[in-house]
């Protein structure tokens, strides 16, 4: 059964290689720097829109950086209603909601504040105002009939890239199964990258988003899918991420190190949104759903592991990023170890956890299979991975004493 399931996932991989190719080739329009929230609401004026639903979360509410957008908003000419709602891995709970304040307050674009979760629940929110239906009928690829609200964004973390790509991701709060949605209208049309907007991250957030971004630059880097410009894409993510997220973690009012990593998430998205991701992601989303592990936690976490499982298949390209943060001597195989390595160090650098706390070990099983499902039909992966083998490294990442007991 399994040489079966190897053949099909590596037919798939050759399916998804020949799609990559049509991918639309565009970014959004772009304002990097302090007066770049500024120069978006501008923008959003001149396109005649004048009323946005800001999506965003309480904590960013409370600790007035929404204030801050909207007041730019407002020297524009353009009025805001603020949908506060989202949290952590928003639910299809939070999309309704939003779009209910959406169109009761007669909303005519909408403006993403916040992280990864506030972007996905604002691009559903959008593309459900334009397409009228549920969120089930838009789960899937390319189930987005027509063009979106007007739709920007303004990232606070350094991390998601979800400005740049063009997918989401929704919870069922009743199965907290992961709801996946992709489509090329779902990218923002204009963002703001703005680093005085990510001085008061918390280390902790500053760190594990930063690793985030690494995650999807390497696994973009890795995939069967990688072509020249995407890999270029990538190496910038990837040489920004090991030369300023240290900064950025010990001192968050670094704004060279934020705007650094502000550029790394971006490029970083630009590239995954091209070529998918792969095991890491397929093993983060579990730990997100069934214990709620922040996602770039959990990408950082799983990410040694799945380079180890892989580097025999992903020698070459890991061999090229070990080269591209200074390591340069050895054969590939020893550069490749090198890279590792070196991600290790930078976990251990920014207080990342090697090991995931909340894990059990009658839970990995479970975790496995849904794991390899995923990742069977979505990412080209340079190594196909079986349950069995995925349910061993996720043993290596039981906390120390689960992993003595079992």
């Amino acid at each position: 059964m399994e040489a079966i399931k190897r053949v099909l996932h590596h037919w798939m991989v050759a399916v998804g290689r020949i799609m990559s190719r049509f991918l639309p080739d565009r970014v959004p329009v772009t304002f990097v720097g302090d007066d770049a929230v500024r120069e978006l609401s501008g923008s959003i004026a001149d396109m005649g829109i004048e009323k946005v639903l800001i999506v965003t979360d309480a904590m960013l509410v409370d600790v007035g950086i929404v204030d801050r957008v909207t007041k730019s908003l407002g020297e524009a000419g353009v009025s805001s209603s603020v949908y506060s709602g989202v949290e952590p891995d928003p639910t299809v709970d939070h999309v309704e909601a939003g779009l209910a304040q959406l169109e009761r307050d007669a909303c005519d674009g909408v403006v993403a504040v916040g992280g990864g979760s506030p972007m996905d629940a604002s691009k559903m929110i959008a593309a459900m105002a334009t397409n009228g239906r549920p969120l089930d009928k838009l789960e899937g690829m390319l189930k987005v009939k027509r063009n979106t609200l007007p739709l920007f964004a303004v990232p606070t973390t350094a991390g998601t890239g979800s400005e740049a790509t063009v997918a989401a991701v929704v919870s069922d709060p009743r199965t907290h199964a992961k709801k996946f949605y992709l489509d090329p209208k779902l990218m923002p049309s204009m963002a703001a990258l703005d680093p005085g907007l990510m001085t008061g991250l918390p280390a902790p957030v500053t760190a594990a988003t930063g690793m985030d971004a690494l995650t999807h630059a390497v696994e973009s880097f890795v995939a069967e899918t990688s072509n020249e410009q995407t890999e270029a894409y990538a190496k910038i993510a990837v040489r920004l991420v090991f030369a300023n997220l240290p900064k950025a973690y010990e001192n968050g009012e670094d704004l060279a190190a934020r705007k650094a990593m502000a550029l790394a998430s971006y490029y970083a998205g630009i590239a995954f949104t091209r070529t998918s991701v792969g095991y890491v992601h397929a093993i983060a989303h579990n730990f997100g759903a069934l214990y709620r592990t922040p996602h770039g936690l959990a990408n950082a976490i799983a990410l040694p592991h799945v380079l180890e499982f892989s580097k025999n298949d992903a020698t070459p390209q890991l061999a090229r990023l070990a080269e591209l943060i200074g390591h340069s001597e050895g054969s590939d195989a020893e550069k490749a170890g090198r890279f590792i390595e070196a991600v290790r160090d930078l976990m251990a650098q920014v207080g990342i956890p090697y090991t995931l706390q909340a894990l059990r070990p009658d839970d990995i099983p479970a975790i496995a299979k849904r794991a390899c499902a995923e990742a069977f039909l979505n990412y080209p992966v340079p190594r196909y991975m079986p349950q069995g083998e995925c349910e061993l490294l996720l043993r290596k990442i039981l906390p120390s004493e689960s992993a003595a007991q079992s």
